[in-house]
C-alpha cells in the first residue's frame, strides 16, 4: 500500500513498469477509501439515525464516484492530446501524477473532516452547509494542484509541452467534474425531503441551469 507521506512528498523515483502498476492500484484504493470517509462525514448533516444512515452511505459512495467517474471521462481526450503532441511514451508517468493528485485531494478532505462536522453542529442552514462543503472541496482541489505540479516537474523538465498539457487537464477535468457533480447531487440531502441517491431532475445540464439563473438575476435588475 502506498505510504501517505511518500504521496505528499512526491516520492516517485521508481519508474519501473511493476512499480507504476502497483502505485496506480494503490492510488485507486486511496481515492476510494479517503473519498468514502469524507462522503460519510458529509452525509451526517441532518442527524445520525433513521433514513439519514442511508444518506451517509449514499454520500460516502458518491464522493469517490464523482472523482473517479470525472477522471475516467476526462482521461481518453487527455491521452489523445498526449499522443498528438508526441508524448505518449510519458503517459504512464503522467497518469500516476494525475491519480496522485486525486488521492491527495481525498486525503486533504479527510483532514478537513473535523471542520465539516464542527460546522454542522454550529449552523443548521442546509444551503450554507452545501456552500461550506464546496469550500472544503476548493481547498482540497487547490492542495491537489500543488501536488500535481510537483509530480509534473520531471516531465516538464524533460519536455516543456507537458506544462500545457497539465493546464489542459485541469480545464478538462473541471469541466467534466462540474457536470458530474450536478448529476450526482444531492451529496448532503435535505433533511426535510426523502433520502434518494439521484434527484428526479439530475440529468439536466449544469451549465445551462447556471446560465439561466444568471440571466434571471440580471433580468430582475
Amino acid at each position: 500500500m502506498i505510504r501517505v507521506d511518500a504521496l505528499l512528498r512526491c516520492d516517485s523515483s521508481d519508474d519501473s513498469p511493476a512499480a507504476l502498476h502497483s502505485s496506480l492500484r494503490d492510488l485507486f484504493i486511496c481515492i476510494f477509501a479517503f473519498g468514502f470517509l469524507y462522503g460519510v462525514a458529509m452525509g451526517t448533516y441532518g442527524g445520525l439515525s433513521g433514513e439519514r444512515l442511508l444518506q451517509m452511505l449514499y454520500s460516502g459512495l458518491k464522493v469517490p464516484l464523482l472523482l473517479l467517474a470525472s477522471f475516467a471521462l476526462s482521461l481518453p481526450s487527455f491521452w489523445v492530446l498526449n499522443a498528438l503532441l508526441g508524448l505518449a511514451a510519458d503517459f504512464p508517468r503522467a497518469l500516476r501524477a494525475l491519480l496522485t493528485a486525486q488521492a491527495a485531494l481525498t486525503l486533504v478532505l479527510v483532514g478537513l473532516t473535523p471542520f465539516t462536522l464542527f460546522w454542522y453542529v454550529s449552523f443548521s442552514d442546509y444551503h450554507i452547509a452545501i456552500l461550506f462543503n464546496a469550500a472544503m472541496f476548493a481547498v482540497a482541489s487547490f492542495s491537489a494542484q500543488m501536488v500535481l505540479r510537483r509530480y509534473y516537474r520531471p516531465l516538464i523538465a524533460r519536455q516543456p509541452r507537458h506544462r500545457w498539457l497539465m493546464r489542459l487537464w485541469l480545464v478538462i477535468y473541471a469541466f467534466v467534474g462540474i457536470q458530474m457533480g450536478w448529476i450526482l447531487r444531492p451529496f448532503l440531502g435535505d433533511p426535510g425531503l426523502p433520502v434518494q441517491f439521484f434527484r428526479t431532475d439530475s440529468w439536466g445540464n449544469a451549465y445551462v441551469v447556471v446560465a439561466k439563473m444568471a440571466w434571471q438575476a440580471v433580468s430582475q435588475h
